[in-house]
């Protein structure tokens, strides 16, 4: 009896939970929905997925950046067909460049940071800015673009501070300027391109010495430098000054200043200093004056690069020498057999997002869209009409453009009439891809030019380059020293070339460098190198 007294009870506990359930369902109300707990997890309903593509909405999207000449008018035809296209109100406000540090800075003091800022290649108010919050973290977006998502995340890296992306890079050709010979002197001397200093050595004395234009004068000589040791005749990165490759006894990254690269390279040009076979008055020559040396025909060993180089200095250079002709010199095998040029940071500027626009996910997408877009890039083959996008960024065939013997050329009014939607990107700079096929000769027409830039592009691509992991590391003490510091390590090798101080005293020079604020340059940097998350030295 007992037993079906506690099975009867049973039975009604489980029939009121069942009423209960059946009225909780029959009022409509259903009780708050909660998170499902899985193995130990909280999992959340995912969140509505935005198509960062969609134009239903319409924003208005601010900007500034610096502009090297004249800056656009506020109001054109090349603003409207962006405000069209995208479905925005854009308001950039393009500032010329000497004077955008001190009028960006006075905006943003005043509370008014637009949604698109621009900086210059090494403006480290980006970094600080970064850190204090001021901008909108990355990551999670780029991967949308055609674009901005293929970048390579070693020039990214540039841009992280604690661990998340920051900013935009504004392209810039990798390839440093490298050593060039002239190849009619070594062939009218019987000398082979040299491999290392050693011969480089030897090659610059003969240019010196042996008469290599042939006109019966001792008006020759070999290496042109200029003041500031520049160029720096590095053939390699172990003796770049400005890389960060040479490791202390404790492991950590120093700079090429005080490497034992850079006192083998102060040595060498010693030794051609004694011998008159580099710029007598290096100390004091600008880098125009420098240009002079060599294109004047006195100086057979100079630097050139896959582009910016001058066709006019070029030209003048033939008037001299009908017969000149210039190679690239390979990197040398260093003593570590490393074997390599390093490699430009990739950028000559940075764009970032102001971090209140995380409030709305729809703008963020509009406004990087836009950044891409501005840095799309065209093979040369489809800059034409025929691509709609390439006549859309330039404004138009007979507009913003004219095609001439096959070429895009701009209306000289392009940019002061506001004609080409290309004028108001705030980066207008093609991010070329790393596996486009570009040939850097053919944006010159000086077939001796041509020629030389292709040894150079052989030459880069046929090596390993460099990516040095300093490439946006913030130290505070160098900001406050590092110009200073630098400045003093050049002056005091200066005198170490032109036998004023010998090179034996390069052990104490060091010293002096690193408790000047050296020590605390290495140790900041290599803190910043660590949290980028650089292990070990990369090369690509």
């Amino acid at each position: 009896m007992k037993k079906k007294h506690i099975l009867i009870s049973f039975l009604l506990l489980v029939l009121s939970f069942m009423l209960v359930a059946c009225t909780d369902e029959s009022t409509g109300e259903k009780e708050p929905e909660k998170e499902k707990e899985t193995a130990g997890e909280t999992e959340k309903a995912p969140d509505k997925e935005i198509d960062p593509f969609d134009h239903s909405e319409k924003y208005t999207i601010t900007g500034m950046t610096f502009r090297f000449g004249d800056p656009p008018p506020l109001s054109s035809p090349g603003l409207d067909m962006i405000n069209e296209r995208f479905n925005v109100d854009y308001k950039p406000e393009i500032i010329p460049q000497g004077d955008y540090v001190e009028k960006s800075s006075a905006i943003v003091a005043s509370g008014s940071m637009p949604d698109l800022v621009g900086f210059q290649a090494g403006d480290t108010r980006f970094y600080q800015w970064a850190e204090d919050g001021a901008f909108l973290p990355l990551d999670d977006y780029l991967s949308h673009y055609a674009t901005l998502g293929k970048i390579p995340d070693y020039i990214y890296n540039s841009f992280k501070v604690n661990g998340k992306i920051y900013g935009i890079p504004r392209y810039s050709q990798p390839f440093p300027l490298t050593p060039i010979i002239r190849k009619d002197w070594l062939d009218k001397l019987g000398l082979e391109v040299p491999t290392n200093y050693e011969e480089l050595e030897k090659i610059a004395i003969a240019f010196t010495k042996e008469d290599p234009d042939g006109n019966g004068k001792a008006d020759t000589y070999g290496v042109a430098i200029g003041e500031n040791i520049n160029p720096n005749f590095n053939m390699g990165t172990y003796w770049d000054f400005n890389a960060w490759y040479h490791q202390n006894d404790n492991g950590d990254y120093i700079p090429g200043i005080i490497s034992d690269g850079r006192k083998e390279l102060v040595q060498f040009f010693a030794n051609l200093y004694k011998e008159g076979a580099m710029t007598k008055d290096f100390a004091v020559l600008d880098w125009a004056s420098t240009n002079n040396e060599f294109y004047s025909g006195k100086a057979g060993i100079f630097v050139g690069g896959v582009s910016g180089m001058s066709e006019e200095y070029f030209q003048g250079l033939l008037s001299i020498n009908p017969e000149a002709e210039l190679v690239a010199i390979p990197p040398f095998e260093a003593p570590d057999k490393s074997k390599g040029f390093t490699m430009g940071s990739g950028n000559s500027g940075m764009l970032a997002l102001n971090a209140k626009l995380a409030d709305d996910e729809g703008k963020i997408y509009r406004a990087l869209e836009l950044v891409d877009f501005g840095k799309t890039y065209f093979p040369a083959e489809e800059k034409n009409p025929q691509n709609a996008d390439f006549d859309f960024f330039l404004g138009k065939e007979g507009t913003g453009y004219n095609m001439e013997n096959g070429l895009p050329v701009q209306v000289p009014t392009f940019s002061s009439d506001g004609l080409s939607p290309s004028t108001y990107f705030l980066d207008n700079r093609e991010q070329v891809p790393d596996d486009a096929k570009i040939n850097y000769a053919d944006s010159y027409k000086l077939p001796e030019l041509k020629e030389m830039t292709v040894t150079l592009q052989e030459m880069f691509e046929s090596n390993q380059m460099y990516i040095d992991p300093s490439h946006g590391v913030l130290s505070p003490t160098n900001q406050e020293k590092g110009t200073d510091l630098m400045q003093f390590l050049i002056n005091e090798q200066s005198k170490m070339i032109a036998g004023q101080r010998p090179v034996s005293d390069w052990d104490a020079l060091v010293k002096e460098y690193l408790a000047k604020g050296g020590e605390a340059i290495i140790k900041e940097t290599n803190e910043g190198i660590k949290a980028k998350g650089y292990t070990e030295r990369q090369w690509k």
